[in-house]
């Protein structure tokens, strides 16, 4: 070999294997990318993982059938009306031929599933969008399919649930397409008059034609994680108005601030939480009697005469006594809380939502303060607005068609003052509670467990009977607004306390409520025990007496024990 040769560069050698030229080979399919993030992932750990991406937890969209096999017990699965003549109202071109490409494609036949199914058990109807399919937009046939069955469920009694995906309105069948909007909408409301439960569920994107009709008239609303919901779309918003939209726009998380979704539900949780939820819609009367005060495990507290009104103003205010969501946890199972008034807002000074007492259904409403300082700027010091009245009212309603008791838990200073709840209507919100709940159809107990401020507390305490804890107080004012205005002197509160007759006490003896319940001595949420014992005593003899009343009954002396006072 020449000298020269041995320092020669080589650009391959044939024992050597080159990494420079050549790539490592991926199987076809093995491999995704995240639309999301970009990552590189496993696509069947995508399959066996909710179709989430393992990285950055960014959602997939799901197929119709993918989505009915995540819910639906094993076979239970029974499809409708899955092939439907084509139609073509406007004779648009090239559209029929659009059509059959997808049907090849997606191996649907229109962007719509529905069906009957069990979930766990419970039978439901249901309905899939699928956004492969014209990006699940809602033409005559989608609308005709999801009216079928809502008609179907409504004659044969079962609740049902849609799984909304669409960009809105059909263009290639114009208004026709349009239509589809009050036909759904309409076969919705037989449906509800009926008395059977709609969920909704808003799956991205939500939005157009869908979203100002079928998909916001759930009784419950759920939403997956971070979906786009609206009207229109970001883009035309921004068009519109010649700005740029703040992160977050018109996703599930600024839907629930603002009132209008019951709950974030992640995938993973999504047949559980339903379960739970047609499980409560389906069941009546208490599974189990068995009462905690009957072990006479703990003392029957005893009520202290010796308290002034003021010492029981002050107790009525201590920062560690039990707030609403304690008597939520301790009295009640299967809590599920829902938010928002639909309008505006989820005020978080009301707590509201469906719970099993004993095995039965109930709806719980409590006014919320918080523990901790952070808690109670959350919850305004359990001050309402306007929108927490119209939460409160939603949730009755809601109770009153589905003949659920509801059980109160007042606790506040009053309602909040402030310009945003003049905007919003403060007054006519507690007049509007006071006006339906004179007239509401299902039992409701209202129990005072601190302050019961004017209005405020009124707005839900219109019930077939009041009790107080023995330290709580229910006024028309605060002691210090009432000195304040009738003697031009805010410290002479105690004084004022005495005369306004605010305590329990006084109050059962004016015939403003009909039980006292009696507290233990430095009452906290440490020792509930005997509280919550005698309340639970008490709530299931409640219930029991007032199921047993007719709706005319009822309501008629709902109506007399105010119209005695």
């Amino acid at each position: 070999m020449k000298l020269q040769n041995m320092f020669k560069k080589t650009s391959q050698r044939a024992h050597y294997i080159s990494l420079r030229n050549s790539r490592p080979e991926v199987p076809e399919g093995l491999l995704r990318k995240c639309n999301k993030c970009g990552a590189a992932i496993i696509a069947e750990d995508v399959k066996n993982g909710y179709y989430i991406c393992p990285k950055c937890h960014g959602y997939f969209r799901v197929h119709a059938y993918r989505r009915v096999e995540m819910l639906a017990d094993e076979g239970s699965f029974e499809e409708w009306d899955k092939e439907m003549d084509f139609v073509n109202p406007l004779d648009f071109k090239g559209y029929e031929e659009k059509v059959k490409s997808l049907k090849e494609r997606t191996r649907l036949s229109e962007a719509v599933v529905t069906g009957k199914i069990t979930i766990n058990g419970n039978p439901a109807v249901i309905g899939v969008c699928d956004g492969r399919f014209l990006m699940a937009s809602m033409g005559w046939i989608v609308g005709e399919k999801i009216t079928r069955a809502v008609e179907r469920a409504t004659a044969e009694k079962l609740p049902v649930i849609i799984f909304a995906c669409s960009g809105g309105a059909r263009m290639q069948e114009g208004i026709v397409s349009l239509m589809q909007m009050e036909k759904t909408s309409a076969a919705l409301k037989r449906h509800s008059d009926a008395g059977q439960l709609y969920i909704s569920v808003l799956t991205d994107p939500t939005t157009g034609g869908v979203t100002a009709s079928f998909a916001m008239l759930g009784d419950i609303i759920l939403a997956e994680p971070k979906a786009l919901i609206g009207f229109a779309g970001p883009r035309v918003i921004e068009q519109t108005i010649g700005q740029k939209l703040p992160k977050g726009f018109q996703r599930s998380e600024f839907l629930l601030d603002h009132g209008f979704v019951d709950r974030i539900v992640e995938r993973e949780e999504m047949k559980d939480v339903l379960t739970q939820i047609l499980s409560a819609h389906a069941e009546k009367g208490f599974k189990d009697h068995e009462l905690r005060a009957a072990s006479e495990s703990f003392e029957k507290a005893q009520q202290d005469e010796s308290l002034s009104a003021w010492d029981r103003v002050q107790l009525s205010r201590k920062k560690d006594r039990p707030v609403g969501t304690d008597y939520i946890d301790a009295l009640f199972t299967d809590f599920m809380e829902f938010h928002g008034d639909r309008y505006f807002k989820d005020d978080h000074a009301i707590v509201g939502g469906i719970a099993r007492f004993h095995g039965m259904p109930v709806t719980v409403i409590a006014q919320a303060k918080g523990k901790t300082t952070k808690e109670n700027l959350d919850r305004n010091f359990s001050m309402p607005s306007p929108d927490g009245y119209r939460k409160a009212l939603r949730l009755m309603k809601q109770a009153e068609k589905f003949h659920r008791p509801v059980i109160c838990f007042v606790d506040t200073p009053g309602a909040f003052c402030g310009l945003e709840a003049e905007e919003r209507g403060q007054g006519e919100a507690i007049a509007r509670n006071l006006f339906e709940l004179s007239g509401l159809k299902v039992p409701v107990l209202s129990v005072v467990i601190g302050e019961g401020g004017s209005g405020g507390a009124l707005a839900m305490a219109v019930a077939d009977e009041v009790w107080m804890l023995e330290n709580s107080i229910y006024s028309v004012l605060s002691p210090e607004g009432f000195a304040s205005i009738l003697w031009k002197d805010s410290k002479r509160a105690s004084e004022a306390a005495e005369v306004m007759k605010l305590t329990a006490g006084d109050l059962k003896r004016l015939g403003i409520v009909e039980q006292v319940i009696a507290e233990p001595e430095n009452f906290t949420d440490e020792n509930m025990e005997p509280v919550c014992g005698e309340l639970e005593v008490q709530i299931m003899d409640f219930i029991e007496r007032y199921t047993k009343l007719g709706v005319e009954e009822l309501v008629e002396k709902r109506y007399q024990r105010f119209r005695r006072m």
